[in-house]
């Protein structure tokens, strides 16, 4: 169970409210005011505890849990233990986060400013801000209702974040327009400088980056990630999307709604991507490209050309992921023909 040092519970919620909550069809529940207290792993659970099953390798520990409820499938529902309540869903894991989000909400503003916080008199500030110790709000920023500021934030002038926001401690914010319910992480670098330059024998001159940085609602931008502003257009990070910690995103760059980008991407200037693009760890895409809806984008692997809607890629340079699979075991046979 979360440690109540760090996590603040609500609840416990009933039957009633789980299904209402989550859409999940209550199974062996003839109490509908039956309550549960909290969520946790089955392997951990007690009778008091509503937990989840989504994944067949954990058979073993669904069947010998001691779990008062389960999120679940409706075709594990027979190897349930005998008195555990069941939500049948065909998502148990999203249900699972709706009704551990009732009982851990996300954290809002609580109201309080620091007086140790420096705050430009230009900023428009909602209601039930909080600004925590040393952070910094420049001149003529827009921070809307319930958004939290962490220690030694900086907020540049003229940065819009909307409201529910959390901008976590130590991040810099500069030249930006922020949606809603973001989640900017610690240390973060949103809206610095693109790395743009003439380059020739006589020196590379400096372009001065005119854009800006326009993230939508409900993001989250990972601790150590770098996301710089446009040179002219925008950089564009799309509603829904998840980027990890220790990416970085070129200026011109365009996400597309929900896309996810996994820890030490780089993504090269002015590259395109469509909606629910995934790209995996330590994935390098070059300038100037677009990669279509629903793609896929392997670990490690070099993009140097366009991706089609729903193609799934690998290797460097990258290519279509079945000829990936078919380099490395040709690639293999070669090497033990040799030895």
């Amino acid at each position: 169970m979360a440690d109540p040092r760090f996590f603040h519970r609500k609840g416990p919620f009933s039957v009633k409210d789980i299904a209402e909550l989550t859409g999940a069809t209550p199974v062996n529940a003839p109490d509908a005011e039956r309550r549960f207290d909290d969520v946790a792993p089955l392997q951990i659970a007690d009778s008091t505890i509503l937990s989840f099953f989504d994944n067949r390798k954990y058979i073993d520990a669904f069947v010998g849990s001691s779990a008062g409820a389960c999120f679940v499938r409706p075709e594990f529902a027979d190897r349930a233990p005998k008195n555990m309540v069941l939500f049948t869903t065909d998502d148990p894991y999203r249900a699972y986060a709706k009704a551990a989000t009732a009982y851990y909400p996300f954290e809002t503003g609580n109201g309080i400013i620091s007086d140790r916080a420096v705050i430009d008199p230009t900023a428009k500030l909602g209601t039930g801000i909080q600004i925590d110790a040393c952070a910094v709000i420049g001149a003529n920023c827009e921070i809307g209702d319930g958004t939290i500021i962490a220690s030694n934030a900086v907020i540049g002038d003229g940065v819009v974040i909307g409201s529910g926001c959390k901008v976590g401690a130590g991040a810099t914010i500069s030249h930006s327009l922020i949606g809603n319910l973001c989640l900017i992480y610690p240390g973060a670098r949103i809206g610095q400088d693109g790395f743009g330059f003439a380059m020739g024998p006589q020196g590379h001159a400096k372009v001065p980056q005119l854009g800006r940085v326009v993230i939508g609602n409900d993001v989250e931008v990972g601790s150590n990630s770098t996301i710089d502003r446009g040179a002219g257009p925008d950089t564009v990070i799309g509603n829904g999307c998840r980027i990890d910690n220790l990416v970085q995103i070129g200026h011109n760059v365009e996400l597309g709604m929900g896309c996810v980008i996994v820890s030490q991407v780089g993504i090269s200037g002015s590259t395109k991507l469509g909606n629910f693009v995934v790209l995996a760890g330590q994935a390098g895409i070059t300038g100037h490209l677009e990669i279509g809806d629903g793609a896929k984008v392997a670990a490690q692997s070099g993009v140097m050309k366009n991706i089609g809607p729903g193609e799934t890629v690998g290797g460097s340079p990258a290519v279509p992921v079945m000829d990936y699979h078919k380099q490395t075991v040709a690639l293999s046979r070669l090497i033990r023909k040799k030895k």
